[in-house]
This record gives structure tokens, C-alpha cells and sequence, in this order.
């Protein structure tokens, strides 16, 4: 099966929907979301609408599950915490009627899917080997996608190594738009990065096309309208910041 992942949408409509259609243009009817389909953007009812209609699964992540008020937002930063309020204040009933059915973690299929991690399907941010390790000594698939951190990155091992034999495939580096990994051999934790908040040094939008009849993953990066999101952050009186960081993909 072809199918798309797609992870930290962030109420970022501009991102989501040039990721939907380079998706329609690769001919993939199946998407997958890991989770934070809002926070930080200032159209989430439009995301959440759209996922609902274009993803076959889609997982919570820790800001849908603030904005739900069911995690606390003391540790977020100010202007993550201001987002959340602000979209718990905006939101219509059917984006929380939504969010509310959705589980950080699906076990069910072939791969393994979490919003953060294998071991903590939440808060945890997978960005080192220490950490990927450690993951995938107690994951139950050997193949696993994660979103959370906002960061396009891949992680192997050999089949049968232990912690120690662990291979950093992707070097500590962001996986360019492009990358396309082999998945046929070994563990991995894989990482889609961003749709509506990059993290990585790249503005444009992440997403990653997965085939498991052939075992191979292609990461892919989308230009979308930057201005468009930012001026709808402003119009909403969210921090200057979360659109300033937009253009920087940080």
C-alpha cells in the first residue's frame, strides 16, 4: 500500500492544504496524521475539518490535547500557552468532538504510530541516538513513525542489535526533501517533520510517502503561502512570533 504521513498540522491551513495537494498529485488516497492537528495557527477548525475528511487515521497530540484541557499547559511556552487558550476560546464544538476520540498512539497495524515516541506517546522528543535507542529497545514493531518534534529525521538499527549497535542514519541532520529510505531490513523510528511548523531550517512543509509492499519512504517538502498563514495569525491577535518563525522554519 502507497499511503501519506503527515504529522503537526498546527491550525496552519496554507501548509495543509499544498501538503493535501501534492499528496492528490502523487495519487495517494490513504493519509495517516500523527497528531497536533492545532496550537500555535489560527485556523483550526478548517484543519481539524479537513483532516476529518482526508485522513483514514489521525492521532492526538500534546497541544490537541490542551487545547481539550486534559494536560497542563504550565510548561508550555508563553506563546504556546497563549495559542491553546486562545483556541479553546475560538474552536467550534466539532473540532473538540473531534479531537476528543483520538488515542496518542495506534498499534493495531503493520507499523507502529505515535504522536511523540514508542515509550511516551506524548511529550517525548526523539533528536538524538541516545534517545532513538532507547525507543526502539522497546518498540514492538520494527518499523514506527513519530511526529512531536518537528524535525524530518530517521533512525536504524540492525535487526538484531542491541542499543548499542545503533546506526544514526539520518547523522543528527534533518532528511532534505527528496530523501528516500530503505525500510525492507532492521528497526526504525521515522520522523515526517512538519506540516505547519518546521523546525528543521526548512520553511516549506513536510510530509513523507511510505510504500510497505516495497519497504521505502520518500521524504517530500511542499512551498506554501507563508504570508497567509502569518497575516492570519496576526488578524488573530496571536504572538507576532509563531508567524515570525514561519519564514525561518524554526
Amino acid at each position: 500500500m502507497r499511503l501519506a504521513l503527515i504529522s503537526d498540522i498546527h491550525s496552519n491551513l496554507p501548509a495543509l492544504e499544498a501538503v493535501l495537494a501534492a499528496i492528490d498529485e502523487r495519487e495517494l488516497g490513504t493519509v495517516w496524521c500523527l497528531g497536533d492537528v492545532v496550537g500555535y495557527g489560527a485556523d483550526p477548525d478548517a484543519c481539524t475539518e479537513l483532516v476529518r475528511e482526508r485522513c483514514e487515521l489521525c492521532l492526538v497530540g500534546n497541544h490537541d490535547l490542551a487545547v481539550l484541557g486534559e494536560i497542563d499547559v504550565s510548561t508550555f511556552s508563553p506563546a504556546a500557552e497563549a495559542a491553546v487558550e486562545w483556541t479553546r476560546e475560538e474552536c467550534k464544538a466539532a473540532t473538540t468532538e473531534f479531537l476528543q476520540g483520538l488515542e496518542p498512539a495506534n498499534d493495531d497495524g503493520e507499523v507502529g504510530l505515535y504522536h511523540a515516541s514508542p515509550r511516551n506517546p506524548v511529550w517525548e522528543y526523539v533528536l538524538s541516538v541516545d534517545a532513538a535507542a532507547e525507543c526502539m529497545a522497546m518498540q514492538a514493531h520494527r518499523v514506527c513513525f513519530i511526529g512531536h518534534s518537528h524535525v524530518a529525521l530517521h533512525y536504524t538499527a540492525p535487526a538484531n542489535g542491541d542499543a548499542a549497535s545503533l546506526v544514526d542514519s539520518a547523522s543528527g541532520s534533518a532528511a532534505a526533501g527528496g530523501t528516500r529510505i530503505e525500510l525492507g531490513e532492521g528497526r526504525w523510528l521515522v520522523n515526517p517533520g512538519s506540516v505547519g511548523q518546521p523546525r528543521d531550517g526548512d520553511a516549506r512543509a513536510a510530509w513523507l510517502e511510505l510504500d510497505t509492499d516495497e519497504w521505502t519512504a520518500e521524504y517530500h517538502r511542499v512551498e506554501y503561502d507563508i504570508d497567509r498563514a502569518a497575516a492570519a495569525i496576526a488578524a488573530a491577535g496571536l504572538p507576532d512570533q509563531l508567524g515570525a518563525r514561519l519564514y525561518v522554519g524554526q
